[in-house]
């Protein structure tokens, strides 16, 4: 299980690059201007040799200086006395997110996906397309995470359903090893259940067996019950949980 659980998480540093990174004893600092969870927390990726006590206090200070708040999060690769001592030290708990995954032998993809169109890289337009749906409205956040996207080293495939001349859903797949990590799944409010993220979710996967993937994971926040539904549905199972640890003073 922690073999998989490793590998998918690997597979989800590479899906999704920093703005700035840092390496520190065997922990990765992620920089990002506040964009995601994701995106600004430390992940543990090797070996310490330092105390807990030392490096968190570090990680506290890297933070305060870029005014972010220090959040890490915590997987099942992480030791629980790690959790137990942030929650000690008062922070909280924040975006619990579910893995799932699919062996796409066995995948429900006999949904049609006819209404969406697919690149191989990642357009501006569709970026701006996808700060549209979020409601991403933070002018730093615009000016610097399309750089994230277009520093994505591993194979994309970009989809995308269009009305009138705009984006109306997008979605991205990333290729790595084996798996195809589904992404960005986000359907204008008004056109939501139509069916278009199935239609999205079923391309993508369709398309990444068709360039060589056997597998497939996702990432879902645990309240998220309409979309944990549909995954279901297209075949993905519940593999592991994370969460992040947030810094009480400054979280927000």
């Amino acid at each position: 299980m922690n073999t998989n659980i490793k590998k998918i998480e690997d597979m989800s540093l590479n899906a999704w690059p920093s703005h700035k990174m840092e390496l520190y004893d065997g922990w990765i600092l992620r920089f990002s201007y506040f964009y995601t969870h994701r995106t600004n927390s430390v992940e543990q990726f090797g070996t310490s040799t330092l105390s807990w006590r030392e490096k968190v206090s570090f990680c506290e200070n890297e933070y305060s200086r870029l005014g972010s708040p220090a959040i890490f999060k915590i997987s099942p690769l992480v030791s629980p006395d790690f959790d137990y001592v942030l929650e000690n030290r008062g922070y909280e708990i924040q975006h619990t997110t579910d893995v799932m995954v699919t062996d796409l032998s066995t995948a429900d993809l006999s949904f049609p996906y006819n209404k969406v169109n697919f690149t191989d890289d990642i357009p501006d337009i569709w970026i701006e397309s996808l700060f549209d749906l979020k409601g991403t409205v933070n002018p730093i956040h615009r000016a610097v995470v399309p750089s994230m996207y277009h520093s994505i080293v591993k194979d994309t495939i970009c989809a995308s359903i269009w009305d009138n001349g705009k984006i109306i859903a997008t979605g991205l797949g990333i290729l790595d090893r084996d798996y195809i990590g589904i992404y960005a799944i986000h359907v204008k409010e008004e056109f939501r259940h139509k069916g278009y993220a199935r239609q999205i979710c079923t391309g993508l996967l369709t398309e990444g067996q068709r360039k060589g993937a056997k597998n497939a994971y996702l990432q879902v926040v645990k309240d998220n019950d309409p979309a944990r539904a549909l995954y279901t549905s297209l075949g993905f199972q519940y593999i592991y949980t994370y969460w992040f640890r947030v810094q009480p003073t400054l979280s927000r």
